[in-house]
């Protein structure tokens, strides 16, 4: 039986590479998967590419001159081109929310409510809309599979409990500690961009990569963790673990530990969520043991890297304050992006913002909208100043 794939930002990092899952997959296992929908933003070179290898159905298309311009390109291919990204679940049965930030939050919503498989990749959606969002995973035939390399261990460990909620002491996530891992404040105080996106482990995109710099990353998927598993905040933890092989930990109340570990590469949790409840036939991520030396665990330290701490807090304050932190960070990595915010400003920005969170409960999508508006013009106002 074919299943069929929609992939949301099919030309970002995660977009690509649950590609080339479908193509291993494919190759191993003949018609395990079909490409039936795609969504991007303008990177129509690559879209075009896509559409001639795996002939979708339908693409999603936001920019319009971009749309314009893949229509012309991909005449007679008997492609239906859309403007909306939420229109690609209709044709899927499980759909890849690749889209970065906030903006993901309504393929998030609109797969859930669809009954759909939810390969979740954008974290934002569902810390920022958790209140929202949690409602919808009790629609039939609805399913939450985190594509994460963090909560994607969280979830195959959890699997080996009959009682979780009863059983579960703690969650214990790892964080490889950025490129910035020891080095204390003033020597932070003149961060390139460059530097910054010279992640030890991993290969993202410039965002995450800088949200993990600030340890921001980790903080968020603290948020993410209590949203999806119902852990209490101080039932999770956050280790360093430079070598990125552990990828998150279970603890259970009888003392036993059950961790995953695979080489660092986010195929292997998107192959997982695209298999879920099987395992794809792909060895993604397999360890060479004879060459596996060590495995370092350290505290993170909570002074240089405020962003961890200031997730807890938005966490714990709930509401739309894990809104209001997201888009504040949103809105401070891309200032340092640009070249407009020092990095070590990243946390002040994001602090301020929480400062002045206005106590909101979210009860429909609209609110979640509107906390990121009001967040957003909170945190381009500090920048601003600064």
């Amino acid at each position: 039986m074919t299943t069929r794939v929609a992939v949301a930002g099919s030309t970002g990092s995660i977009g690509t590479q649950t590609l080339d899952v479908v193509r291993a997959e494919n190759e191993r296992v003949p018609g395990s998967y079909s490409v039936v929908a795609l969504a991007a933003g303008s990177s129509i070179d690559l879209v075009v590419d896509q559409v001639v290898e795996f002939s979708p159905e339908l693409v999603a298309v936001a920019d319009p001159d971009a749309r314009r311009e893949l229509a012309d390109r991909t005449s007679g291919r008997g492609v239906e081109i859309v403007a909306d990204a939420t229109e690609v679940v209709e044709v899927a049965d499980v759909v890849v929310n690749g889209v970065v930030g906030f903006a993901g939050l309504g393929v998030t919503v609109e797969t859930l409510r669809a009954g759909r498989r939810l390969a979740l990749a954008n974290k934002e959606s569902l810390i920022a809309a958790g209140p929202v969002v949690q409602p919808l995973r009790d629609v039939p035939g609805a399913e939450l599979i985190p594509v994460d390399s963090e909560h994607c261990a969280l979830h195959q460990c959890l699997r080996s409990s009959s009682a979780p909620g009863r059983e579960v002491a703690r969650l214990l996530l790892t964080a490889s500690g950025g490129p910035f891992r020891g080095r204390d404040a003033d020597e932070l105080a003149e961060v390139t961009v460059e530097s910054a996106l010279a992640h030890p482990t991993w290969a993202m995109g410039p965002k995450i990569t800088v949200d993990s710099s600030t340890l921001m990353n980790k903080g968020l998927e603290v948020i993410e963790a209590h949203e999806l598993y119902g852990t209490p905040y101080d039932s999770i933890d956050v280790v360093v673990h430079p070598q990125s092989v552990v990828h998150s930990m279970v603890e259970f109340r009888d003392g036993s530990t059950i961790a995953q570990l695979s080489m660092p590469t986010m195929h292997l949790p998107i192959g997982y969520a695209l298999g879920y409840p099987d395992r794809i036939a792909t060895p993604f991520g397999s360890i060479d043991w004879t060459t596996l030396s060590r495995l370092d665990f350290e505290p993170p330290d909570r002074s240089t890297f405020r962003c961890l701490d200031l997730a807890y807090e938005a966490g714990r304050l709930g509401g739309t304050a894990p809104a209001w932190l997201s888009a504040a960070n949103e809105v401070a990595v891309g200032s340092f992006l640009s070249g407009n915010l020092a990095w070590n400003a990243i946390a002040d920005v994001c602090n301020g913002v929480l400062e002045r969170h206005d106590g909101s409960v979210p009860t429909s999508v609209a609110d979640v909208i509107e906390a990121d508006h009001v967040a957003r013009r909170v945190a381009e106002e500090i920048v601003e100043t600064r």
